[in-house]
């Protein structure tokens, strides 16, 4: 599994709820869209942008 995820993917990639920029957490493996409180996951390289797919997060 990739520990990082392509910068350039990253700049162009927004949440799919709030259209707003996504942090990478490598840690997780994840997308994190703070205003939505949302977190994408990453499986075999590849962000999976599907709301059903992202757990909620507190902060």
């Amino acid at each position: 599994m990739p520990s990082t995820i392509d910068p350039k993917l990253l700049e162009i990639l927004v949440c799919p709820v709030t259209r707003t920029t996504l942090e990478f957490k490598k840690e997780t493996q994840e997308l994190i869209s703070k205003k939505a409180g949302l977190a994408f996951p990453i499986r075999d390289g590849i962000p999976i942008m599907l709301v059903d797919e992202a757990r909620e997060i507190s902060e």
